[in-house]
């Protein structure tokens, strides 16, 4: 089914991570960050691995400490994805893991202390071409800030970032992306339109602290979901207290519901009801986690009767409709019949032949 709306995006500089490009008419990524304890080396790959197997385009990592910085250098050597290596106040760390390779590095330059530490820094990322992500947290703003305000608001938020910003600027230091977060949606999308207007640097959107997989996915579906329909964003993290690729799963399906990334299985189902032929929600949770290795993008739709079954099914590449007896679709066209005891096979086979054929 084609869209009927094109979102319009905003106007942004374009930097990279690594080979990925970050903003201008480059595809919003999607990004996650480990938790594991970096300094175990082979853990933290072996999660890094499984973010990027799911699709994942950017990973972050945090780096508290030298030690942690020590072991970043060993996981960047076996990587197969750009790291952002996330550092708060020690710039120490962060010129370390720029010596390492680090893609990016998340640290702001005014919480590292003394000018002369902030230019060593800078100095380190204009040399080796390392893009640098402000990022403010509404959890987290300066004590003056919060004594003018007396709470987290979208204008302290952004008094915050320019803070920042100003610090780069004066260095003439422009490679950098931003993110303004909170907790609470309004706050987060209010911050993020009153900076858009402002500057034509990279915005990297998030709901921090959104909660469990459940009502994390809402809230960050709502918040990234209202400003990705203005066209604002270049890069997101779904923040979940869940397993990592969780995110990145829910990322893609936000950005897919909006039509602005095309990856992996469009699933297209029923709720169901008791004109259901078979069980459409055993059918559709088997069929998902099988399918949960393709990162090609494809459109597959289950429903349980003939009353919106047809339709659906005819605008998809594979399509199933529940009836007596169930037919199966491929490009728009009856195929086949199926029963109920070969559903998922039979939907499984045939999505991966169809992706072969591509």
């Amino acid at each position: 089914m084609k869209p009927t709306h094109t979102i319009i995006r905003r106007k942004s500089k374009q930097i990279f991570v690594g080979n990925v490009a970050i903003g201008g008419d480059s595809p919003i990524s999607v990004q996650s960050m480990t938790n594991t304890n970096t300094s175990d080396v082979s853990k933290t790959l072996k999660q890094i691995n499984a973010i990027s197997a799911a699709g994942a385009d950017l990973v972050r990592v945090s780096v508290p400490n030298m030690e942690a910085a020590e072991a970043f250098k060993q996981i960047k050597k076996q990587a197969n994805i750009p790291l952002i290596a996330d550092i708060h106040f020690d710039y120490k760390i962060a010129l370390k893991v720029a010596e390492y390779g680090a893609d990016c590095l998340r640290i702001n330059p005014g919480n590292i202390g003394r000018e002369d530490r902030v230019r060593e820094v800078v100095a380190a990322a204009k040399d080796k071409n390392i893009p640098i992500r402000i990022g403010v947290n509404a959890g987290s703003l300066e004590k003056d800030l919060q004594k003018k305000y007396t709470e987290p608001t979208p204008e302290a938020m952004v008094e915050s970032v320019f803070r920042h910003i100003d610090i780069l600027d004066k260095l003439n230091f422009d490679n950098y992306k931003i993110s303004l977060k909170a907790s609470e949606i309004f706050m987060t999308v209010f911050a993020y339109k009153q900076l858009a207007t402002q500057i034509d640097n990279p915005l990297h959107l998030g709901i921090t602290e959104a909660g469990s997989l459940r009502s994390g996915t809402v809230k960050s579906a709502i918040g990234l979901g209202l400003l990705l329909a203005e066209g604002i964003g270049d890069t997101i993290r779904v923040s979940l207290a869940a397993d990592p690729v969780d995110e990145v799963r829910v990322g893609f399906d936000i950005l897919k519901s909006l039509h602005l990334r095309k990856k992996g299985v469009n699933l297209i189902a029923c709720p169901s009801c008791s004109r259901q032929k078979f069980d459409v929600i055993s059918v559709v949770n088997e069929l998902e986690s099988r399918l949960e290795d393709i990162t090609e993008s494809i459109d597959v739709a289950v429903i349980g009767c003939v009353v919106n079954g047809p339709g659906e099914a005819k605008a998809v590449s594979v399509g199933l409709t529940g009836g007596a007896p169930n037919l199966l679709y491929l490009n728009g066209k009856t195929h086949s019949k199926v029963s109920n005891s070969d559903l998922v096979d039979e939907l499984e086979a045939k999505i991966r032949q169809q992706l072969e054929a591509k």
